[in-house]
């Protein structure tokens, strides 16, 4: 019976490790897919500690089992006294030289490597003609979304940060309210976003996010922020040079209007402009002073409200009750708007807003 049970507690811890391992495998998520040389660096890293250490379990297992077969009782008999080592400085030496090596062995490497992430020191440098010579971005974390800013471009964004491949990008790193964890697990290892101060640090991006399963990578808060803490997603999507100066363009020129994409557009525009603009701006090239996420690329995202599959209808269901959907957030019910009197949206009224946020695009007309 305990034997069987126990077969089926080692069957569950493996059946969940497939699982777990299974979950790493997807490159746009992975650690174990590096696709950047930040994250390159970190993942050799990682096989250097992990190789370090499956090398001292063989040894030690193996001096385990010889010391088992050598030793039985049944081949040296009842009588044998093993050799008495007690007080021997060679053996004090080796077991203690053998430790410090191994750390200083992992250490260097891991020192050299944490030193050159942090290394900044070209942020902000001007090129010949007077212009920033890499891509810095403003990443503010907030309950429970994410804000971009480019303040060499005068543009803004949020829960989808645009990037050019092949290029270093730099970041500040701030929290508007809690400590965050800004985290892109295939292009580099976590960075805590403060209250009280401002991170920096660099990442690159060595391939275009356009082949990848969903065309964007996975970003995540990693550190424990609040009930939604979970949901708190955001995308990457890497451009081309050409491409990413198109956007940036097109972000620029973008004003929210849609009077050409139909009359349900419209009147969500309307209607939008009467209870929402209040705390969302719909143009790349203004903030809304960091009340709620920036809507100017909405119809180009990859997900609502960073994590449901961007879908009319999940949008509908977002914007009637979106403490359902991410619990804790500061968006308010409809009922609660300008205007509202305390009664929600109509379904009328559901479709026009969902016309009109899916209109909102700039890469469209970049084609």
């Amino acid at each position: 019976m305990m034997k069987g049970l126990k077969k089926w507690r080692l069957f569950g811890l493996l059946a969940a490790l497939t699982a777990f391992l299974a979950g790493c495998g997807e490159e746009q998520i992975s650690i174990l897919q590096p696709a950047g040389q930040v994250a390159e660096d970190q993942y050799d890293l990682l096989l250097l500690s992990t190789g370090v250490m499956v090398f001292v379990i063989l040894v030690v297992t193996i001096i385990y089992v010889l010391a088992i077969v050598k030793f039985r009782r049944k081949k040296v008999g009842d009588d044998f006294m093993p050799e008495q080592v007690e007080g021997s400085q060679r053996l004090e030496f080796l077991w203690t030289a053998i430790p410090i090596a191994i750390v200083l062995f992992l250490a260097v490497p891991t020192v050299a490597i944490t030193y050159q992430l942090e290394d900044v020191d070209d942020m902000g440098v001007l090129d010949a003609e007077g212009t920033p010579a890499s891509l810095t971005v403003d990443v503010t974390a907030k309950l429970y979304w994410w804000e971009f800013a480019y303040p060499d471009l005068g543009i803004y964004t949020a829960q989808e940060l645009v990037v050019p491949a092949d290029e270093t990008v730099y970041f500040n790193l701030t929290a508007a309210d809690v400590k965050h964890s800004f985290w892109v697990p295939s292009i580099g290892g976590k960075v805590d976003a403060n209250v009280d101060g401002v991170n920096t640090f660099y990442l690159t991006f060595d391939e275009e996010s356009a082949d990848l399963e969903d065309g964007v990578f996975y970003g995540k808060c990693a550190e424990l922020c609040g009930p939604s803490h979970a949901l708190m997603d955001f995308k990457v999507k890497v451009l081309s040079e050409v491409e990413f100066n198109a956007w940036v363009a097109a972000m620029q020129e973008s004003t929210g209007d849609v009077a050409e994409a139909g009359e349900l557009a419209e009147a969500g525009q309307d209607l939008f402009e009467e209870s929402c603009i209040a705390c969302h701006a719909v143009s790349g090239a203004q903030t809304t002073g960091g009340i709620a996420p920036n809507l100017a690329t909405f119809g180009d995202r990859n997900r609502i409200a960073g994590f449901l599959p961007h879908s009319e209808e999940n949008l509908i269901k977002w914007i009637s009750e979106p403490q359902e959907y991410k619990p804790g957030n500061l968006m308010p019910d409809p009922g609660s708007l300008p205007g509202r009197d305390g009664e929600g949206f109509t379904e009328e009224e559901l479709n026009a807003l969902a016309a009109y946020l899916f209109s909102l695009t700039v890469e469209e007309e970049q084609d």
